[in-house]
């Protein structure tokens, strides 16, 4: 008997379904199939009563369910201590993010993974998107949670966290704000109000312009606070991505869908870290935190 193969009995006990469990295990649903009949034929008993597309548990299988859902958790504990005891008492996990990134998943992640990981070290720093991409390819960091705004390189593992919607947020004073949405063409009118460090401005202004569309002048602001401040002000509009997360924007500002026609504007967000210096504690803090973005 293999460990894999409670896996799979379990997975699809959990899912109430063989093609969802397949889905979920990246496997062929014929595949998982086999492997239960395989776990079956070893133990001499029948552990699942097949109902055309449904099934039921014998009272082998419900035993074996409950007693196998225990043993996996006893052997994600023993890998666990086991790496833990064979890691330097001095690991470090260092951690990029987005500057413009404000969703508590990150927080949560970061806490979780503190308690499962006490003796690693965790060091984060933020930035603009190419800043953290030059921590990464200079060692500076091991794992950046970013935008997409290249094609995805072989070098890299591109653990794709969501494809999010873009939002404007706008002072209620102005006349846009009224609307359900508003045209990538209309923001124009405006000054886009952008985070960035004063270095990458450049940058930023040229990504937003040139890839995004966003035309107009521009302004800055080293955080979303003093960017909130300056919608609030009058003074243009914020572009954000519902990544997560966001901080309630208050009676004074509204957030709205950008949409190029009649469909919002989408963008890619994903943690990357290199192939070469992947590790078991960067594959922890990557499933945690997209484990968090998706429940929210």
């Amino acid at each position: 008997m293999l460990l894999r193969q409670i896996k799979y009995f379990v997975t699809v006990v959990d899912c109430n379904s063989f093609t969802e469990a397949a889905e979920q295990l990246f496997i062929s649903q014929s595949a998982i199939s086999q492997q239960i009949q395989a776990l079956e034929k070893e133990l001499g008993v029948q552990l699942i009563i097949r109902q055309n597309r449904r099934f039921s548990l014998t009272p082998a299988g419900e035993y074996f369910y409950n007693r196998g859902k225990g043993l996996l958790d006893e052997s994600d504990e023993l890998c666990r201590e086991t790496i833990r005891i064979g890691q330097d008492d001095e690991s470090t996990l260092r951690i990029g993010y987005l500057r413009c990134y404000s969703g508590q998943e990150l927080h949560q992640a970061v806490a979780e993974f503190s308690r499962l990981y006490p003796e690693v070290s965790i060091h984060i720093v933020n930035g603009t998107h190419e800043e953290l991409y030059d921590l990464l390819r200079f060692g500076g960091v091991d794992v950046i949670l970013s935008d997409q705004r290249r094609a995805f390189s072989e070098e890299y593992v591109n653990f794709q966290l969501l494809s999010c919607g873009c939002y404007a947020e706008l002072s209620v004073q102005n006349p846009l704000s009224a609307g359900q949405s508003v045209q990538l063409e209309e923001l124009k009118r405006l000054p886009c109000i952008l985070i960035s460090s004063r270095e990458q401005q450049n940058v930023e202004q040229d990504y937003y312009k040139n890839t995004l569309g966003f035309g107009g002048s521009f302004l800055f602001a080293e955080n979303l606070e003093e960017g909130r401040l300056m919608v609030v002000g009058g003074r243009g509009f914020l572009p954000v991505e519902s990544i997560g997360t966001l901080p309630p924007v208050g009676a004074s500002i509204k957030r709205l869908p950008v949409c190029r026609g009649d469909r919002q504007i989408f963008r890619n967000y994903c943690l990357f870290w290199n192939k070469e210096h992947s590790n078991y504690y960067i594959e922890e803090f990557a499933g945690l935190l997209k484990k968090l973005i998706l429940r929210e």
